[in-house]
């Protein structure tokens, strides 16, 4: 069922949004060589808990921690380990989710360790911007087909590929509602997009090929080919005109 947020509920989404945003920005600002990503996950937790909310991730069907974080050819799902040491050179994808007054926000970036090679960069700035051009089709009377459509034309016109095993959500009193929402797809097609719709949209982009596998943990997921893969993700509003970041300033 597709949910349409009330006023109270879409302030009540902007406060896990800030929430979220701000763990994600402490999170990018401690990054270095040499912390390992479970030092990451006992920050996120602290301040999302300080911030008056509950990491959203944390015991969710079974997973371990309270973010994901994920490292160079691991696209999503990441489970943090103190034996996971960021080393110059690494990508790392932090995925941060809270809940707040039973209200949920949702947040991704991938950040450049130390320094990385330029196409590396390239591979994080386009998938920044595809996210930008989903958002931008996140218009009332648009559907969804007009999101994952222009997220696919711009990761294809770099050279990149869209993941297409895993997808954005819609996002509001549960972290992942309906309608799922594909990085790929054909314009004009699939739901209509209304006011008061919250949708996150998160581009999984990968340096070489689309396909994933599993890793045995259950939760890491990586490229097949090996390559490099970034994530970018906001919690989005659908309004009357122009779309809502409720995570602005994540990144």
């Amino acid at each position: 069922m597709i949910e349409l947020k009330s006023a109270r509920e879409i302030e009540t989404m902007r406060q896990a949004g800030r929430i979220v945003a701000g763990v994600l920005r402490e999170l990018a600002a401690a990054l270095r060589p040499g912390i390992t990503t479970a030092d990451l996950d006992r920050l996120a937790e602290r301040l999302i808990r300080e911030a008056g909310a509950e990491p959203a991730f944390k015991g969710y069907q079974g997973y371990p921690a309270s973010i994901c974080a994920s490292i160079n050819d691991e696209v999503v799902h990441g489970i943090p380990s103190p034996h996971r040491v960021l080393r110059d050179g690494d990508l790392v994808s932090l995925d941060v989710g809270a809940r707040y007054r039973g209200y949920y926000g949702d947040s991704a970036a991938t950040f450049a360790v130390g320094h990385v090679p330029a196409e590396a960069r390239r591979l994080l700035e386009v998938t920044r911007e595809a996210l930008y051009a989903g958002i931008a089709a996140a218009r009332p009377g648009n559907r969804l087909g007009d999101i994952g459509h222009a997220v696919q034309r711009y990761v294809e016109a770099a050279g990149f590929s869209v993941v297409r095993d895993y997808a954005g959500h819609g996002i509001g009193r549960a972290m992942h509602e309906d309608p799922q929402v594909p990085n790929y797809g054909q314009p004009g097609t699939g739901l209509r997009l209304r006011p008061g719709l919250v949708l996150a949209i998160e581009p999984m982009v990968n340096a070489g090929g689309h396909a994933v596998r599993t890793e045995a943990d259950g939760w890491t997921v990586r490229t097949v080919d090996g390559s490099l893969s970034a994530h970018f993700e906001h919690t989005v509003l659908i309004t009357e005109g122009e779309p809502e970041i409720l995570t602005d300033g994540a990144f």
